[in-house]
């Protein structure tokens, strides 16, 4: 693709939350190390917490597009302001990343409309002038790859690539030294390090019972004396800080105590995570840090990428599953598996065996992918 080589302004759109753009790594240090372009993210007001700590994003744009779930999406007057802000920025490119339930139609016509002249995304049906290069989404009806997959794929077409694989995130040591200071002024002995929790959903489908985690919680106290850390936002302050006291002394509820950079040194830093499918398990891939992985098969392409970690699949109710077709069909036709919530003792023996320290153990209770 000559037309990108000269490329040097890539705007990359992806709207979604942190653990999106931490997928999207691969593909944007491809970018970089092909064109040596600057890259401008442009992301929601959730995904733009993690940018920071991503080294091949050079600038950050952050907008609620009204066409991506979020809070607070633009109104029409607010979008036209940010197209002409788009427009002042000159860019030579435009790069709309998307999973396979998502349309990349609107934000290529928002590209359109800013005047970026070249347009890359995939479609599933024929975009005509809104893409200037585009690849057929075959997904999920042909076959379903890996998010990260996806994504390097698609810069792949423009000729972009990377031999490194591997998701990519960014810690300074005095942002740790700062993270591990507030453990300590909790009293919390750190000598061994610790095992993270972490509880929260950012949707109510992929949450796992509260009971079981007391359990997991109590099993774990029983089996180590690390200590039992437990993350979340500060708006899970009363979730994390309700599991602590039934857990009981060895946990420590920890939910808003630490900015995201600091977040991401203490998961770089413990012995395991234990999680939902959420950011942090994201995060956890990108530091090669073991991970149990209670996942609600909403998305299956969004596993641990290339890290160590144990995948534990439960299936989500039939009442509370997407009105979104395409990932109906997923359901309908790969998981349609009923699969119960892993039990606190599989839960725990999971973490055994992410304990025994074999840096290849990846290991999938029945996905139906």
């Amino acid at each position: 693709m000559k037309d990108w080589q000269n490329c040097k302004k890539i705007l990359c759109v992806r709207a979604d939350n942190m653990g999106d753009l931490i997928m999207t790594t691969p593909a944007l240090r491809a970018l970089k190390e092909t064109f040596d372009c600057h890259i401008t993210i442009l992301t929601s007001k959730a995904g733009s917490l993690i940018a920071g700590c991503i080294p091949d994003i050079d600038k950050v744009i952050v907008s609620n597009l009204p066409w991506v779930k979020c809070d607070n999406s633009l109104v029409d007057t607010q979008l036209q302001t940010l197209v002409r802000e788009i427009k002042k920025e000159a860019f030579d490119a435009a790069i709309i990343f998307t999973v396979y339930s998502q349309s990349a139609l609107p934000a290529a016509l928002f590209c359109f409309m800013a005047g970026i002249p070249r347009r890359l995304a995939y479609a599933r049906e024929n975009p005509y002038a809104l893409l200037t290069d585009w690849l057929p989404d075959k997904e999920p009806y042909s076959y379903i790859q890996h998010q990260v997959q996806r994504d390097v794929n698609l810069v792949n077409h423009i000729e972009a690539f990377t031999n490194t694989e591997g998701l990519s995130i960014y810690y300074s040591e005095e942002v740790r030294a700062s993270a591990l200071k507030k453990l300590q002024g909790l009293g919390i002995n750190l000598a061994n390090s610790w095992i993270i929790l972490h509880p929260g959903v950012s949707e109510e489908r992929r949450s796992y019972p509260f009971m079981y985690w007391i359990k997991i919680g109590q099993l774990i106290a029983r089996q180590s004396d690390l200590p039992i850390l437990i993350t979340g936002s500060s708006a899970e302050r009363e979730l994390t800080d309700a599991l602590s006291e039934q857990i009981g002394p060895q946990s420590h509820s920890v939910a808003g105590l630490f900015t995201i950079e600091e977040f991401v040194t203490l998961i770089a830093s413990t012995k395991a995570v234990i999680s939902v499918n959420t950011s942090t398990i994201h995060i956890a891939a990108a530091t090669r840090t073991p991970a149990v992985v209670l996942y609600a098969l909403t998305n299956p392409q969004h596993t641990p990428w290339k890290s160590p970690h144990i995948l534990l699949t439960y299936s989500v109710k039939e009442a509370i599953r997407s009105k979104n077709e395409v990932v109906r069909y997923v359901s309908e036709h790969h998981l349609n598996q009923d699969l119960s919530y892993p039990s606190p003792e599989e839960v725990a023996d999971a973490l055994k065996v992410i304990l025994q320290g074999d840096d290849n153990k990846i290991f999938s209770r029945n996905t139906g992918v």
